[in-house]
């Protein structure tokens, strides 16, 4: 089993992660911003080590990666990806300045595998599913703060002789997701019979499963072979419009009535297409989304009705 460090290990993909590092027997450090113990890692005091790293600290972010010496680092730590994060400053520190502390203290502990999370935004719009090949354009400061992460990575991974690959995440969604965002605020109303506000209806998303996520994470840093600067797409391959996505989640949780088009405002990067082309993460990782859609609204709907307490939060969206 290897000795594995998540960045980022309070937000929604990386809790993910590393419960599922967890079941599968792997020793855990789970990196957090200081202050108290995330919401989404209280249950797992007991199971991992969880470190509060000052991740704008650039040196104090090395020197904490190097004490540790993780075979495996996965890079989730990220600023911006969610509308009401829109810090410019706070971006270029977190997504670009701490990739190089991580990579650096990565480096020098000799691990044998780095795996950043970078973002479908950095393609920027497009009218197909681009191709990991394909010149960026992103057309957001998220984005190209994203896109340079990546490129940084690549470039380590040239000239260091390490292993720094990344892959470009699509929409993940599941449990633990914020509950702020689109399917959580979903799947919660149609629990209760309702909807919650809703933006143009053809609106496309590639939506991809938590769990098939980390399982496309745990390839990139375990399966041999993996180009050592690759750059990998992570989605279904398949997109899903906003009326789609709603039209699954009526059935699913058999809510009654018409949507409220129009009632939440739409977005500058929002778009009709939006979709992966994941031909790649199958030849390099043997990796496809196994979870349908309506499998994974259902279960991420058992999931918050199962939560007691916590299902408030999801209620409150907040």
């Amino acid at each position: 089993m290897a000795t594995t460090l998540v960045t980022g290990a309070g937000g929604f993909v990386g809790a993910a992660l590393v419960r599922r590092l967890l079941r599968d027997g792997h020793d855990v450090t789970a990196i957090v911003r200081p202050g108290p113990t995330p919401w989404r890692l209280e249950e797992l005091r007991d199971d991992v080590e969880v470190a509060a790293v000052e991740l704008r600290d650039g040196e104090a972010t090395a020197a904490a990666v190097e004490r540790r010496r993780p075979d495996w680092i996965f890079h989730l730590a990220a600023h911006g990806a969610y509308s009401w994060q829109t810090d410019l400053e706070q971006m270029i520190r977190v997504n670009l300045a701490a990739t190089s502390a991580v990579l650096d203290g990565f480096a020098r502990s000799e691990g044998q595998a780095f795996v950043h999370s970078g973002s479908s935004s950095e393609y920027g719009r497009k009218n197909h599913a681009p191709a990991e090949t394909e010149a960026l354009d992103p057309n957001s400061h998220y984005a190209i703060t994203k896109a340079a992460a990546t490129h940084l990575c690549r470039y380590f991974a040239r000239t260091n002789g390490v292993r720094a690959v990344t892959l470009r995440l699509y929409s993940a969604y599941g449990p633990w997701e914020d509950p702020r965002r689109l399917i959580p605020a979903l799947v919660s109303s149609g629990l209760n019979g309702a909807y919650p506000p809703l933006a143009d209806p053809t609106i496309a998303r590639d939506f991809v499963y938590v769990d098939d996520v980390c399982e496309a994470l745990v390839q990139a840093a375990s399966r041999p072979g993996v180009a050592s600067d690759a750059v990998i797409n992570i989605g279904r391959g398949t997109q899903t419009t906003l009326a789609e996505l709603v039209g699954v989640a009526r059935r699913v949780f058999a809510v009654s009535g018409e949507p409220p088009w129009g009632t939440m405002v739409d977005r500058s990067w929002d778009t009709d297409i939006w979709v992966a082309d994941p031909r790649l993460a199958a030849s390099a990782l043997g990796w496809r989304a196994t979870t349908a859609l309506e499998d994974g609204l259902r279960q991420t709907g058992e999931w918050i009705a199962g939560q007691g307490e916590l299902r408030r939060r999801y209620n409150e969206r907040g």
